[in-house]
Formats: structure tokens, sequence, C-alpha cells
């Protein structure tokens, strides 16, 4: 009987090495190329590393430079593990992209120090940025008029009108 425990437990043991192996072989798979310039990411992250809602990230240098050149500049402030921005992300995203607005995308789980650096006390947060310095913001999960009401009058206000065809 001992010996068919031991044995069974060394396939145990076995298996769920492999298991591991197979789990960080993947996650190395995916973080090979990854838009974080990093080489360890939470896990939440590398879930969405595929995901068509997550992509157009900009890191930290990154944004602070398109900040400073002036350049109007919009940033979706966002944790991959925040319940909030799970159910935003769906809206807000397909909404830039009917607009025509390039959403940066700033992963706050993978970046920390952004709280602090642009004031953010929650997520999801959207910021605006013109001439190097915050022009608007919305903060938390909203109702699909506020964000367009947002894009609308803050982000596209100077936009010309597209001409319906």
């Amino acid at each position: 009987m001992k010996k068919k425990m031991a044995i069974f437990g060394a396939v145990l043991a076995v298996l769920i090495a492999v298991l591991i192996f197979v789990v960080n072989y993947q996650n190395n798979q995916k973080t090979a190329d990854n838009p974080y310039g990093k080489e360890t990411l939470d896990q939440a992250t590398i879930d969405q590393l595929d995901d068509p809602m997550y992509q157009n990230q900009i890191t930290p240098d990154e944004l602070e430079e398109q900040i400073n050149s002036g350049e109007p500049t919009t940033v979706y402030f966002y944790s991959p593990t925040c319940s909030h921005c799970q159910r935003t992300t769906p809206v807000v995203v397909p909404m830039v992209q009917e607009l025509g607005i390039d959403l940066k995308k700033m992963n706050v789980l993978e970046f920390d120090k952004m709280w602090n650096e642009y004031n953010i006390e929650g997520t999801p947060t959207i910021i605006h940025f013109e001439d190097g310095e915050e022009a608007a913001r919305i903060k938390g999960e909203q109702n699909v008029d506020a964000f367009d009401e947002f894009f609308h009058q803050e982000v596209l206000k100077d936009a010309p009108e597209k001409s319906a065809e």
C-alpha cells in the first residue's frame, strides 16, 4: 500500500512540475515582445496581451514625451484587475474607434507610479491633455452617454466635423 501511495505521489509531483513548466513557457512566449518594455508582468496583464481591447499601450516615458510635445493626448488609466475597468473598456474602446480618437492605454497595475504622477484616485480614469497640461478628466465607471459627452465636448471640441456621406 505504501508503495502505491509513493508512486501516486511521485506521478502527481511530476504532473504538477510539468504543468508549472508549460504555464511558465506559455507566459514567456506571450511576453517576449510585450508593449510594456518589462521582463516580468502580472498574470492579469499577460492574460490581456492578445485582447484587441487592450492594444495601443503607452509606457510612462512615452506618455511623458507625448504630453511634453504639446500634442493633444487622451489616456485611459486602467488596471486589468479592476472590475469597473473590465465593464468600461468594452464601452469606451469601440466608441473611440468610431470617433477616430487615438486613446492611449496606461496599465497602472504594471506602472504603479502613475497613480501619484497623474493624481489617479481610482480606475478607470480618462485624462485628455492639451499643450502639455491636463485639459479634462472623467473618472470611474460611467454610462455610455457620459463618455460620449466627454469625448465630444472635451476631446473632439476643436476637431473638424466629419461630413455625413
